[in-house]
Order: C-alpha cells, then structure tokens, then sequence
C-alpha cells in the first residue's frame, strides 16, 4: 500500500464562541511508513482527534492533503479502520458476527467472512466467544472485539482513538501488550492517540507531541520499548528502566509547558 503522507494539513472550523472560525491543527507535516506505529500525544484541544478523523477521511482538511500510497484520501476507505474509544459494537449482534460485519457489508461470502473474522478474534484471545453477546463481555473483551473488526477488511493502517481510556488498570496494561503482538504479527500501521505519556512510549515506534490550539507537531522521537517488550515480554521492567523514566519526564517537561505558555489546565497521566 505505501506510505501514509500528511502534507500541510491545517483544519479549521467555523466558531460563533471564538469569533467565526477556530484552527485546530496548522500545517501538520508527517510521514508513517508500514510497520510504524506512531502515538499522538498532547493537550486536551490540540487536534488529536482532528487529525485521526481526517486520516480516516471523516473530515477533508481546509488546506494541505493526506495521501495513502500515493492516493489522496478523500473518505472513509475499507484501507484504513478505525478503533473508536467506545467500542461502537452492534449490540444486536453477537461476536463474530460483529467481527465480519464490514465483510458482509462488502458482499464476501459467508464461509470466507467467517473464517476470516475467526482468524483475527483468534489474534485477540476470543477464539471460544464467538457466539456470546457483546453485553455478556467485559469492556476490555468488547475493545478486542473492537480491534478484531478493524482487522477484518485487511486495512493498511489501524486508527485509534484513546480505544483504552475506560479501562481499569490492569486490562489496559493487558490490551497494550494485546496490541503489540498484533502490530508485530501484522506490520501494519497504526495511528494512536493517548493522554497516557506511559503509556504512549510503551506502544509507539514513532512519539509526536502536539501543541495546544492551533495543533502542531513540536516534537517527534523515535523509540523503541515496544521492540524491546516484544523481545523481553516484561512490561514491568522496560517501564521502570532508566532511561524509559527519563523520556517520561522528558516528554512532560514539554507537554507542561506548552500547557503553561497556553494557560491551559493539564490533563496528562504518567501512566
């Protein structure tokens, strides 16, 4: 599929409270290659969610352009699938049947949606769920759900949206890890949007920090704990390592600046 490619992107919306218009992100510039997993972080506001919405083509850019492959991305594309912060599961329906629901949508066969959808809710650890409900599931089972779907029409890219902030502690940790094996099994791209700095250095191959309004990209770092995780498999240990610590409080040095200089209320997590 190629390169996903933001160039100059600046979105701005109409405003009656900010006297007629708002600019949420300015002249963003990123390039996201095939097995990078890239994690947005910055200041409630920022533009985070903006610019996942205009990766996923929910909203056209004011100025600049998105290309995937080489293609402008113009709309919602079976190429790139969303992971919403609520699951967004249909409740009517159960498991698998909410997995293969975009294969259906598609006009895949039932036989091969259904062994498609089987493959990638194995990925995830549901491999004896497929007929429950998904009021029957925990919300940390209904979010592998979730990614299972995304999976299913074989996107380049997966985009998520703060897809783990309701849950508690301990199944977070858990889904991090999840979401890891799946990148490594995958090499697919992902696009990932946190308020957790921890969290947001496990995960990411690639760190941007954005600025509050007008969104900016400030800072890019890359990383590599995830592939150290992958090797390792202790968590625990990577997280509390000297210099994963000391990236912590680099990227909260700038995050609580930045809210300074904005006069913003910060909202950040260390973990």
């Amino acid at each position: 599929m190629g390169n996903l490619s933001i160039r100059n992107a600046s979105v701005t919306y109409p405003s009656q409270r900010f006297g007629g218009a708002v600019t949420a992100l300015k002249n963003v510039n990123l390039e996201i290659a095939p097995g990078d997993f890239v994690v947005a972080l910055g200041a409630s506001g920022c533009g985070k969610t903006t610019l996942l919405s205009v990766l996923a083509g929910f909203l056209t850019p004011t100025e600049g352009e998105i290309l995937l492959g080489g293609q402008p991305v113009l709309g919602p594309g079976s190429d790139r699938g969303v992971v919403f912060q609520k699951h967004a599961l249909l409740p009517w329906l159960n498991v698998i049947d909410n997995t293969e629901f975009g294969l259906k949508l598609q006009g895949v066969s039932k036989a091969k949606r259904h062994e498609i959808a089987a493959r990638n809710l194995e990925l995830v650890g549901l491999a004896d769920f497929h007929k429950h409900m998904i009021y029957q599931l925990s919300g940390g089972m209904q979010q592998r759900v979730g990614i299972a779907r995304a999976l299913t029409c074989n996107p380049a890219m997966l985009l998520m949206d703060e897809p783990m902030a309701a849950l508690d502690a301990l199944s977070r940790e858990t889904i991090q890890e999840l979401l890891l094996d799946v990148w490594d099994h995958t090499h697919k791209m992902f696009f990932f949007i946190t308020h957790s700095v921890e969290e947001a250095l496990f995960l990411g191959s690639k760190l941007v920090v954005m600025s509050p309004r007008p969104g900016r990209i400030t800072n890019t770092y890359d990383l590599d704990f995830n592939k150290r995780f992958l090797e390792t498999r202790n968590a625990r240990a990577i997280k509390s390592s000297p210099d994963f610590i000391k990236m912590r409080e680099t990227v909260l040095d700038i995050i609580y600046g930045d809210e300074r200089e904005a006069g913003e209320p910060a909202e950040y997590q260390r973990a």
